[in-house]
């Protein structure tokens, strides 16, 4: 131990010594069964072995009398026999084994009897004497049968007899056994039964009772022996018999009369009378016997006044005429009744049954050890009726004939012990005794004074799994009983709390150890004579724990199957894994493999099926997990099909299903053969449910039935079933009419009615046929009718043209006509309109969109079924040109009885022709007069290109295309531009109104080597169109270039620009490997410098925000399409997009434009290199200095 450790330990141990010497302890000393401890302490005798208190012997063995002790020094030994000292040495017969007490006696050539009496050992050292029980010896005995003769029993048929066994009296007891001359048991029952005194009773004898060899044998147990009484010989005769044999006797009068025994009630044999009783002892076997006679042969019951009987002790025998009890205890006394019962009545005898009790502990007393001068006590409390009487003795001796202890106080069944001393060590002893025996008990008194010694090994190492309680032992022995500390690693202490417990014997209990609780413990264990001290180690560990319990498998027979049990553990531990298939072990079979965390059983069998168990285990814990496979496969076929309940349009089908396989059958599938209309085709019928077998079939007639079964589970289904009988049903007319009847003309003058045929199953008889019925709706009174064979249409020539027709379709057959049909209306056919739409005007509603109305075409022109309207239209010029301008004709078609139409996607200022026609299922009809309209004026399209010459110090030329899209009269263009610096700020807008008929413009009076940023528009009397934008720098002043050359010169300027370029370097390389990783850079800061001033505002309102791209960073601000007023025109119209047509070669806006109608080009000129870099030049940074 450290100094600094020692040294609150000593402290600790004088607080505890005072505590040893404030007061005694009462507990009472345990000393452990160490042989090192035991083998220095000063001990009283102990007996260990004794014999039993009745000995019977054998005069054929030596007598061997136990009697073994224990004790420091170890004890001598002496006997007494009937009260009196056994001088052993006196008799040559008489031995003892050495270093115990064990007496064996030789009687071999001498009489057992001389040794029989009552034995007691006693074993004594210096500190006491410890006593036996009562050893009673007596010899066993087995004496013969005396001899007599026994005569011939006559007993009349139907009486009752009791065979006498009466055998010698024997010790133990002999076993009674009534045998014949072959030693076969003789058969008992009901009516023969031997009783527990050996008797064999008969309840009414028989004629097979006869026989002369009722022999009753006696065994005795000890000797082994078996003796027979003499042969006992039975004649049951009837009542002619008898007086034939007695009438010799008695002059040939009749000795029993003319009336033989006949039927009575029961009377008991044994016991005799109608009550008795008995006297049981606690704890012994209680058997109670009731044997009558009578005829019919009586049964017997058994009952209680005051109770039930306990099952579990109480059992019937001997044909439930003997009662048994085992383990008598005060509660089973009271009344017992058995009744013997026949059909002529029944009798009750009552046993009342007495409790007594031998001598039995309550509290016998145990050893007492004690340091001196403390106080303990002996209790010796025992039970018994009567109740018994407590006798103590010390040494052997009664405690009065002792000589007199102050520190000792007698009291009943108490001796207390107060102050005693070392010299006060003994023997007691404790007899509790009545008249039914005694019990003894030895226990000592040892008085010790020992210092601390502790017995657990010192450095010891306790394992625990985290979770767990952990017991650290601190065995210890000590008088008076050491105090028990814990420390920790050396320093903290360990008490008692929520998570520490400290028993009585030192241990220290962690009731739920983790990592924390791992360390170095010490146990130091004090008392007035010493301390010492023992340190122990514990470590705990993480569990074992199944992570992924293996699942339940439903697999196919012949497949593969994997369990997977995956572990975690201590990474110290070193876990096993076994598997177990239904408890028990895999089968040894190569296709089981077991992998690290797996078992995979490879084609697995029915045989496979049952619960498969993962066990981990380690040193210290285990974990299991249990799961289950199932091998499935699809059923085996149905058997045994059965048609029965036979009708015209019905049958019932029945089977008996195959073998699931372990996967319950979903349904049943029931198919049929038509070997009159189909023959080799199976045709699905009906589906019936898993747990049905039965199915009531519909049937139609004239079919030649044959059926099979399909099963289905979870895996397939089955193989069919063999076929059924074949089944024929008879002919019928048709129950039904083929479906699907509709009319329609192909040509302008005819009609062409179809429908769906009948299948041959449908038919339900030979002959079939249809008749088909029409007339002209509204103008036909009566049906034309003509009947065609099985075909699928009928064509009516003649027709007038779309005109409505109402038909009919019925099937016929040989046996008759099925029910009457519906009536389906249809329509002759169609031919192309004759008319054209007429008042047709366009009204335009904006530069892109117009609104076309007509005049609907009447019914009688259109010649069939409306399908809706088609306008033609083209762009014939723009209104600023006077060349035609013929663009490709689009059609817009309007379905349904429409009278207006929208024309969207328009070109702004132009000339448009149109026309509309009808359209019905035949086709279009004429065109119409072609009418036109003019669209307005509408905004510019963007500039075709913009670009730069002649950039000076202080001006440039501005050059642009007009727009390609005019879309009106151009009246100017807009251009504005401002400046843009180092930091991209822009600088204050300025505004310039060109000529409509200007294409380039001089800016003059701007600043040298400085960016600018350009926005130009063309503009019609609609407003602006979009701008379009670029960039430009003027050119460096050549003065300041040449002073700059002269700054260029100096040293300090080329270390300086030396610096930036590396710094620049450096930026770009950094720049480079991020936008590599597909970094993002901060580019909004920049957009909204290089943005339009006057789009700015649009964002700030709508809160949009704009997307970029990587590859945009380094790229030049581009031209913007939007314009300058930042808004976007658009027409308002609440028109639906009904009034547009389906057709047509563009998308278009809501208000009718062309998507990307306004897409114009830009043209770049030279000077890429000054609108190219983000970065500053270092002459540019040089210019800001100066």
């Amino acid at each position: 131990m450290p100094a600094m450790e020692g040294s609150g330990k000593r402290e600790l141990c004088k607080g505890v010594l005072f505590v040893l010497l404030w007061g005694h302890m009462i507990t009472a000393l345990e000393v452990p069964l160490d042989p090192k401890i035991l083998g220095e302490l000063a001990q009283p005798p102990t007996i260990t072995h004794q014999s039993p208190k009745n000995y019977i012997i054998d005069p054929r063995e030596n007598i061997v009398l136990l009697c073994e002790a224990k004790g420091k020094p170890h004890p001598s030994f002496s006997w007494t026999r009937n009260g009196t000292h056994f001088d052993i040495d006196e008799d040559p017969k008489v031995t003892m084994r050495p270093r115990s007490g064990t007496l064996v006696i030789d009687i071999s050539g001498e009489k057992a009897e001389a040794y029989e009496g009552i034995y007691q050992c006693m074993a004594r050292n210096i500190h006491g004497t410890a006593i036996s029980n009562n050893i009673v010896i007596r010899q066993s005995r087995s004496p013969l049968w005396s001899k007599e003769n026994i005569a011939p029993i006559l007993v009349q048929e139907g009486v009752s007899l009791v065979l006498r066994c009466q055998p010698p009296a024997g010790l133990p007891p002999p076993v009674i056994i009534w045998m014949d001359n072959n030693f076969q048991k003789l058969p008992q029952d009901g009516r023969v039964s031997q009783a527990m005194n050996g008797d064999l009773y008969f309840a009414n004898v028989r004629r097979q009772d006869s026989r002369n060899d009722y022999i009753c044998y006696a065994r005795f147990p000890h000797t082994q022996t078996i003796q027979q009484k003499q042969p006992v010989t039975v004649k049951v005769l009837n009542m002619d018999a008898i007086n034939e044999t007695m009438a010799p006797f008695f002059n040939d009068t009749d000795f029993f009369g003319d009336s033989p025994a006949g039927e009575r009630p029961p009377t008991f044999l044994l016991p005799p009378g109608a009550t008795t009783s008995k006297v049981v002892l606690r704890g012994e076997v209680l058997e109670l016997e009731c044997i009558a006679e009578g005829l019919p042969t009586p049964k017997i019951s058994w009952h209680r006044d005051n109770g039930s009987f306990h099952n579990k002790r109480t059992s019937f025998k001997n044909f439930h005429k003997t009662l048994k009890i085992v383990d008598i205890t005060e509660g089973d006394a009271g009344d017992y009744r058995c009744q013997a019962e026949n059909s002529l009545g029944s009798l009750e005898h009552v046993i009342t049954v007495t409790v007594k009790a031998a001598p039995y502990w309550i509290k016998a007393p145990k050893n007492l050890i004690l340091s001196p001068k403390e106080t303990g006590a002996l209790t010796c409390q025992a039970g018994g009726d009567p109740k018994p009487e407590i006798t103590w003795l010390m040494n052997g001796i009664t405690i009065e004939n002792t000589h007199v202890d102050p520190s000792r106080k007698l009291e009943g069944d108490r001796i207390t012990f107060t102050d005693i001393q070392v010299g006060s060590s003994a023997v007691y002893q404790c007899n509790a005794s009545n008249e039914y025996g005694y019990v003894l008990a030895n226990s000592l008194v040892n008085v010790l004074a020992e210092p601390p010694r502790v017995l657990t090994p010192s450095n010891k190492v306790y394992q625990v799994i985290a979770g767990t309680r952990a017991l650290l032992d601190c065995a210890v022995f000590g008088s008076p009983i050491p105090v028990i500390t814990w420390f920790k690693d050396g320093h903290v202490s360990v008490t008692a709390g929520d998570q520490h417990s400290i028993y009585e014997n030192g241990t220290l209990e962690i009731q739920e150890a983790h990592s924390s609780h791992s360390g170095r413990y010490t146990c130091i264990a004090v008392n007035i004579l010493g301390s010492r001290e023992n340190q122990v180690f514990l470590e705990v560990k993480e569990p074992t724990r199944i992570l992924k319990q293996p699942e339940l498998k439903v697999v196919q027979r012949s497949r593969a199957v994997v369990f997977e049990c995956k572990v975690t553990h201590d990474p110290t531990l070193t876990p096993t894994t076994t598997w177990l298939k239904d408890d028990g072990g895999l089968p040894d079979d190569e296709r089981f493999m077991i992998g690290p965390e797996s078992l995979t059983i490879q084609d697995v069998t029915e045989a496979d099926v049952g619960s498969y168990t993962c066990i981990v285990n380690t040193t210290l814990d285990q974990d299991s997990a249990v799961t289950r496979l199932t091998v499935v496969e699809q059923p085996d076929p149905p058997m045994d099909l059965e048609l029965t309940d036979q009708r015209k349009r019905s049958i019932q089908l029945t089977w008996i299903p195959g073998d699931d396989h372990n996967s319950p059958i979903k349904k049943f599938f029931v198919q049929y053969e038509d070997a009159l209309h189909h023959p080799g085709v199976w045709k699905n019928l009906t589906e019936v449910p898993g747990s049905k077998t039965t199915a009531q079939l519909k049937l139609s007639p004239y079919v030649h039935y044959t059926f099979r079964v399909l099963a289905a589970n979870a895996v397939g289904f089955s193989l069919p079933s063999l076929p059924s009988q074949q089944y024929r049903t008879d002919p019928a007319a048709p129950d039904e009419n083929p479906s699907m009847v509709e009319a329609a003309g192909a040509e302008h003058n005819n009609l062409v009615i179809s429908w769906t045929p009948l299948t041959g199953l449908q038919s339900n008889g030979p002959g079939l046929q249809y008749k088909v019925s029409w007339m002209q709706q509204d103008v036909d009174k009566d049906w034309t009718s003509v009947t065609v064979a099985n075909v699928s249409k009928f064509v009516v020539s003649g027709t007038p043209t779309f005109v409505p027709y109402e038909v009919k379709v019925q099937a016929v057959n040989d046996y008759g006509s099925a029910p009457e049909p519906e009536v389906v209306l249809g329509y002759s056919g169609e031919d192309l309109p004759l008319a054209a739409p007429g008042r047709i005007q366009a009204v335009v509603q904006n530069s892109t969109l117009a609104e076309v109305h007509w005049e609907a075409v009447s019914s009688q022109m259109v010649r069939g079924r409306l399908k809706g309207y088609k306008v033609y239209y083209w762009k014939e010029r723009s209104l600023l040109e006077h060349n035609p301008q013929h663009e490709e004709q689009r059609i817009l078609t309007f379905n349904g009885n429409r009278t207006h139409g929208k024309l969207p996607g328009l070109h702004p200022f132009s000339l448009y022709t149109f026309n509309v026609r009808v359209l019905n299922g035949k086709g279009e009809g004429p065109a119409g007069p072609s009418q036109q309209f003019e669209t307005p004026e509408g905004v510019p399209g963007p500039l075709a290109f913009l670009r730069f010459t002649n950039i000076n110090l202080d001006s440039l030329t501005l050059e642009w295309g007009p727009p390609l899209r005019r879309n009106g009269r151009l009246l100017d263009y807009t251009l504005k531009y401002q400046t843009i610096n180092n930091t991209s700020e822009l600088g204050q807008l300025v505004e310039v109104s060109l000529p409509a008929n200007e294409t380039n413009f001089t800016l003059p009076n701007l600043k040298y080597s400085t960016r600018y940023k350009f926005y130009i528009s063309a503009r019609t009397k609609q407003g602006a169109g979009p701008a379009i934008t670029d960039e430009a720098v003027t050119v460096m002043d050549e003065a300041m270039a040449s002073r700059q050359v002269d700054i260029a010169t100096q040293g300090w300027f080329i270390g300086l620009m030396c610096a930036i370029a590396l710094l620049i370097l450096v930026l770009l390389i950094v720049c480079f490997i991020k936008r590599n990783k597909g970094g993002k850079y901060p580019v909004k800061e920049k957009e909204d410098a290089h943005a339009d001033p006057e789009i700015q505002p649009m964002k700030d309102d709508d809160g949009t925000f704009g997307e970029y791209s990587d590859t945009e960073d380094h790229k030049p601000l581009k031209g913007s399409l939007t314009p300058p007023s930042g808004t976007i025109r658009k027409e308002d119209s609440d028109d639906s997009l009904v009034d547009y047509g389906e057709g047509g070669d563009g998308q278009f806006n809501e208000d009718g434009s062309f998507i990307g109608q306004y897409s114009g080009k830009r043209e770049r000129d030279v000077v890429e290199c000054d609108r190219s870099s983000e970065v500053p030049s270092p002459v540019n940074a040089m210019n800001s200095f100066v």
